[in-house]
Formats: C-alpha cells, sequence, structure tokens
C-alpha cells in the first residue's frame, strides 16, 4: 500500500510579483469602530446573515444527458489522473460524477465491472472506488463519471508569552474572548474530557477513511460519526506504544479557544478528519496519520451546513502537502478545495491554513488557495521562524515557536511549527468577530491585516511585506507598530564539507553495507500496489517538557544551494560512506516525497537504500529518467532552486506508455539540471 502526496501544484521557484492578498478589496475598509462590549453573563447578538438557500446540483432540462455535462473534447482517458494505476496493482481513487443522483447507476457499474466501491456519501457529487488501471478507465468511459483521481492524503502541519505579543491579553481585558462565536478546528479529533474544553465542545464529528492496513479514528469504528464524542483523541486506536497520535488536534484546538488560547471564550467544533495507518515502510514507523481527500471534502461540507446557536468564525486546517510559490486555485486540488472555501466564506466562515514548515518562498496546498487566509510563524523577538514558509502567498505571520497548549489526559505540551501559528489567527477572527458584530469576515480579514505589525523582508528576490498579527492594534488599543525589517533566519544544519571525488561504493563487493532490506540485485522491484504516498510528518516540532526549551529543527530544505552528480549522490547516500548526516538525507527524501509524484509513488525512494538503488539503476529507459530526476530533486532539497524540468520529465514518466525517444529526451533535459 502506497500514498498519492497532497499537491500536485510544481513548485517552480521562480521570482514572486507582490500577489493580491487574500479577500482583497479594491477600495481600503475604515477602520472598523468596535461595539461596545456586553457584559459578561450577556451573550452578543451573532450578527444577521442573509437566509441562504441551501446548494442543489445545477438542475438541467429534461432533454440534457449527463454527456452533455461534460465537454465533447473531453476523451474517457483524459478523465483519468496521470500515473492511476500505471506501474499495475489497485488503487483508492475519487471518482467525480456530474450529479449525486448518479451514485447509485454508477456504482452498479462499478460493481459490473469488479471495482470496489468504498465510500458513497450520498450528499455529495463524488464516490471513493479501488481498481486498477484498466478497471478504472473502463469507469471513465460512463458519460455520468467526469473524472476519476487518487484519493489524495494530508498531513498535520507540525501559549501565555504568545498571547501578550499579539495583544490577545488586552483583548481579554476588555471583556473580548471570542464569547458567542465558535470555531471549528478540522484535525485529529480533541481531548472532550479536558479542562481547556469543559463546557464549550459544541459539536464533534468524524470522516476516517478505511483501506487495507488504514484503520478508521472514528470511535464507532465506522468512516463517519456525527454524535456523541466523535472526534475523542482518547480512543484505543489513537494510542500506539504508550503514545497519543492523535494529540495534534488538542493543542491546536487549544491555542485557538482553549482556556489558555487566543479566544477563551469561543465555542468549538472538533472534527476528526485523520485515519491510522500501520505500515512502517509508509510512516517510518509502527503508526501514523494521514487525512484523506475524501475525509476534509466531508468535513468542509459538514461544518458549510452545520446550525448552531452561534456563527463559526474561522476553521482552522493546521495540514498541509507540496508548497507552491504560486496561487494554486487552478492545480488539481485547488479547483477541488477552492469551492469549498468560498463556500464556507459565503457564510462568513474564514478558512485559516498553515503556510508549511518547508523554509521556502511560497504556501502549502491548501494554504496556496487565493481565498483562504495563509499564517506563517514568527518567534518572540518578532522575528519569522526559521522553518517557516514565507512570501507573497502569505496573509499573516503569528506565533509558532514554543507554544504551551492542551494535549489529552489533561496535560499541555510545547509544540513549534505553522501549525501552531495558525490557530493564533483562527482565535484572533473570533475575538473580532464578537468586537465587531455584523462586519463581513473579509472586511475583519482586512482589518487584522492592515493593523498587524510589518515585517519586511526579502522573497525569492522581491521585497515582501506580511503583517504579523497585532489584536490590540486592530481592536484599537494601541497603534499601528513600526515594521520590523529582516532577513528570515536559516534553518540550522549541520556543516557538511565539499564532497570529495572518491570512487562509487560498490554493493557487491565488502565494504560498508547499504540498508538492511537493499537485495543484491539493483534492478528495481514491481510494487504490488501504486496507492497514494504519504506526505512526510515532517510539519510539527514536539518538545515534551512544561518548561519551553529553545525551539527543536523542523524538517525544511537546505540552504547550500550545490548541485551534486547522480555519483555523488550515491556517495552521499551509501550508509557510512559520505559526510552528509543520514538524518540530513532522511529529511531530503521526506522533503521529496511530498512535492514529486513519482517519489517514492511510482519508484519507491522512501528509505535510504531504496534511493541508492535508484541512483545506481539505469538498465532502462524509465530507469534512467528515475535516476536523474531522483538527483534533480535531492539537489532541490539541498538547496537548489527551480523544478520546472523535473515537473515536466514527471508527466512523461507517469503516462501509462512512453515511447523510448520521449524518455531520453525527457532525462536529457533533467540532468542538465544537475550540471
Amino acid at each position: 500500500m502506497r500514498f498519492r502526496p497532497l499537491i500536485v501544484c510544481s513548485i517552480a521557484l521562480a521570482l514572486l510579483p507582490l500577489s493580491a492578498p487574500a479577500h482583497a478589496d479594491p477600495t481600503p475598509l475604515p477602520t472598523p469602530v468596535p461595539a461596545p462590549v456586553q457584559a459578561p453573563d450577556v451573550a452578543p447578538t451573532p450578527p444577521q446573515a442573509p437566509p441562504e438557500e441551501p446548494a442543489q446540483d445545477p438542475v438541467a432540462p429534461e432533454d440534457v444527458t449527463p454527456e452533455d455535462l461534460i465537454p465533447e473534447d473531453v476523451t474517457p482517458e483524459d478523465k483519468v489522473e496521470d500515473g492511476l494505476g500505471v506501474d499495475g496493482g489497485s488503487e483508492r481513487a475519487i471518482v467525480e460524477l456530474t450529479g449525486t443522483a448518479e451514485h447509485d447507476p454508477v456504482a452498479r457499474q462499478a460493481a459490473a465491472d469488479s471495482v470496489d466501491v468504498l465510500l458513497q456519501p450520498q450528499d455529495q457529487p463524488f464516490m471513493v472506488v479501488e481498481g486498477t488501471a484498466d478497471e478504472l478507465a473502463a469507469l471513465a468511459e460512463d458519460p455520468r463519471v467526469s473524472s476519476i483521481h487518487r484519493d489524495r492524503t494530508y498531513t498535520p502541519v507540525a501559549l501565555g508569552p504568545s498571547l501578550s505579543l499579539i495583544g490577545a491579553d488586552r483583548a481579554h481585558a476588555r471583556n473580548v474572548t471570542g464569547a458567542g462565536q465558535a470555531v471549528a478546528v478540522l484535525d485529529t479529533g480533541i481531548d472532550p474530557d479536558h479542562p481547556w474544553f469543559q463546557g464549550r465542545i459544541l459539536a464533534q464529528a468524524c470522516f476516517s477513511a478505511v483501506e487495507d492496513g488504514v484503520e478508521s479514528l472514528c470511535p464507532n469504528g465506522l468512516t463517519e460519526q456525527t454524535d456523541g464524542d466523535a472526534a475523542d483523541a482518547t480512543t484505543e486506536r489513537c494510542l500506539s506504544g504508550g503514545v497519543n497520535l492523535c494529540d495534534h488536534g488538542s493543542h491546536v484546538a487549544g491555542i485557538a479557544a482553549g482556556t489558555g488560547g487566543v479566544a477563551p471564550g469561543a465555542g468549538i467544533v472538533a472534527v476528526q478528519v485523520f485515519s491510522r495507518v500501520n505500515d512502517e515502510d509508509v510512516c517510518g514507523e509502527p503508526s501514523c496519520l494521514l487525512a484523506y481527500e475524501s475525509s476534509l471534502r466531508q468535513a468542509m461540507d459538514y461544518v458549510t451546513n452545520l446550525q448552531l446557536p452561534q456563527p463559526i468564525a474561522a476553521v482552522n486546517l493546521s495540514l498541509g502537502g507540496m508548497p507552491s510559490d504560486t496561487v494554486c486555485d487552478t492545480s488539481e486540488e485547488g479547483e477541488i478545495f477552492k469551492p469549498k472555501i468560498d463556500a464556507l466564506l459565503a457564510k462568513g466562515i474564514a478558512t485559516v491554513v498553515a503556510a508549511g514548515n518547508e523554509y521556502t518562498d511560497g504556501a502549502s496546498a491548501p494554504a496556496c488557495v487565493s481565498t483562504a487566509v495563509a499564517v506563517g510563524a514568527n518567534d518572540a523577538q518578532d522575528l519569522v521562524a526559521d522553518f517557516s514558509n514565507r512570501g507573497a502567498l502569505l496573509d499573516f505571520f503569528a506565533p509558532g515557536v514554543d507554544i504551551e497548549s492542551a494535549v489529552p489526559d489533561d496535560s499541555t505540551m510545547v509544540y513549534s511549527g505553522t501549525s501552531m501559528a495558525t490557530p493564533h489567527v483562527t482565535g484572533a477572527l473570533a475575538l473580532m468577530r464578537q468586537a465587531y458584530p455584523g462586519t463581513p469576515t473579509a472586511e475583519l480579514v482586512e482589518t487584522l491585516k492592515r493593523t498587524g505589525r510589518p515585517y519586511v523582508y526579502d522573497s525569492n528576490g522581491t521585497q515582501v511585506t506580511t503583517p504579523r498579527l497585532d489584536l490590540a492594534a486592530a481592536l484599537g488599543e494601541t497603534p499601528v507598530q513600526p515594521p520590523v525589517t529582516q532577513s528570515p533566519a536559516l534553518p540550522s544544519e549541520p556543516s557538511e564539507p565539499d564532497v570529495p571525488d572518491v570512487p562509487e561504493p560498490d554493493p557487491y563487493v565488502s565494504g560498508p553495507t547499504p540498508e538492511p532490506d537493499a537485495p543484491a540485485d539493483p534492478q528495481p522491484q514491481p510494487e504490488p500496489s501504486v496507492s497514494p504516498v504519504p506526505l512526510p510528518r515532517v510539519t510539527v516540532t514536539v518538545t515534551v517538557t512544561q518548561t519551553p526549551p529553545s525551539a527543536s529543527a523542523v524538517c525544511t530544505r537546505a540552504t547550500k544551494a550545490k548541485k551534486l552528480t547522480s555519483a555523488k549522490w550515491a556517495v552521499e547516500i551509501h550508509r557510512s560512506s559520505g559526510t552528509i548526516p543520514d538524518a540530513t538525507l532522511g529529511c531530503y527524501l521526506k522533503l521529496i516525497s511530498k512535492s514529486s509524484k513519482v517519489f517514492p509513488e511510482l519508484t519507491k525512494a522512501s528509505s535510504l537504500g531504496t534511493a541508492y538503488r535508484v541512483l545506481k539503476n539505469t538498465r532502462t529507459g524509465k530507469a534512467r529518467l528515475d535516476s536523474a530526476l531522483l538527483t534533480a530533486w535531492l539537489n532541490w532539497a539541498h538547496g537548489v532552486n527551480g523544478t520546472s524540468a523535473m515537473v515536466a520529465a514527471e508527466k512523461v514518466r507517469m503516462s501509462r506508455k512512453p515511447s523510448a525517444a520521449t524518455l531520453k529526451k525527457a532525462t536529457t533535459k533533467v540532468l542538465k539540471t544537475t550540471k
């Protein structure tokens, strides 16, 4: 079983123009005048939104057939995502339908073609199936099917002083605590009995995909639950070796709206969107958590349609995937998630997303969607955190280094990451909604941006200004703080002397041994499955102590900007023969698996041993292209900018029957980038 990386946006590290901010309005908004704050025992009147008609599938005239809903020039082959099942085996995939009424007839057709139907959310125009490339191609011939793509997976993006830094303490002193508002946290669930959340969890839900080797985290053991403690993060399936795998959601919820958080008076909607994966090859440890696209889509619709006595100010998504340096609205994932984000915004709910911890100029998807609120991390010294993504796509920086918050079993813990920065903004929107009732959410976001402390820095050769969240200024308590001009710190990394030109190690003679699972024959072995590759769990730095320590290192790209050849990377990756630490190389492979469609989705290169074999094997046209691609991606992880050649070559590698000439041409272009 293998998993597809989250985001398909290419990381073309070119110069970024200053992009328009999310929810930008062509005319400057006047600073809202705070409404009188009500007494603690009087709930504020929620802003009245105009009534909306429930979302429905488009109604076609009686003489319009499903075939008419798909452009004439779209062939069945065009409907299937490139590389889906290209190397054999069955694959979990989302089948997009022309309407919700097509569920049953398409499901019957799938069953007749031996395609397993795994999920049928009747209120949404898609289903999840599992089938081979040929079976999925046959299903694509059905005119009621508009497209088929992998059920992509997501990972979590890994308080006291931070509240003071952003002025939340001043807001609390004015009794602006988020009372009468709510926030929704789509994450790994919540500890329903934690003292930080008592009496304020308004609703819980769970959407947790399952397949072979993947377990539901819903307490009822099913793929969906919307009653009781549906998002309980203390169940047995959340535990592995005495460690709670589901603590991330409680930590995030605690920052946004816990007793010690930004909006301690707000209600909480907790939604579990992750599944438990029990595969050491996938996780790098016995078990880990992944969120499937299908689960996220269900969860976002659940929040959109949820009826509560108090309005939801924001949805928090402290998760993400491949970083992009441009707006990703037209990417495969962007086209799916932007309508979900826009539907929430139409209900007055902002979608606040972690920008990512890759130390790159851009934002991880879905933070790169234009109508999302993308958040990077700063430290207590008012500097951009060394691990944080940054650049023109970001809407805010917020504290994300050494943040103490709630975790299961009535405890607290110190974590770092843009995951921790994001809920600061989510909670801030709850405070703003209380202080400025009736003001549209987009205007509240713009007010926070206009009053934030400006961070001025260079990103991709262009000067960028990104506001750091400042509630005190947004609420009129203090003036806007002066800009902080800075050069964002480089992530700490071990010193790496130049790699000497030494003979390449031969795996067939005595000497350093590759990883234990490495076979003697370097010929790539066929994989039994080509399920999506999981995103690496590199997004949250965990320090288990009650006393805030210095920030731990987060897995990021290096800054050496030095190209190595395939031969030199083989030396580095061969155990005990290189100068780059194994931990750094492991980090590189995790970043590659997050950014590449080929590694390790089609060509397994998730460990040093398997990566070594990919670099050394050039026996076939595909193998030579794999070696060149892995070399180029390793250079990118090592700090070399530019990915356009790799992205183009990966399209060739993922096609079902690339010609020898096409493979050779793609290999040549990629190799030029490694010299």
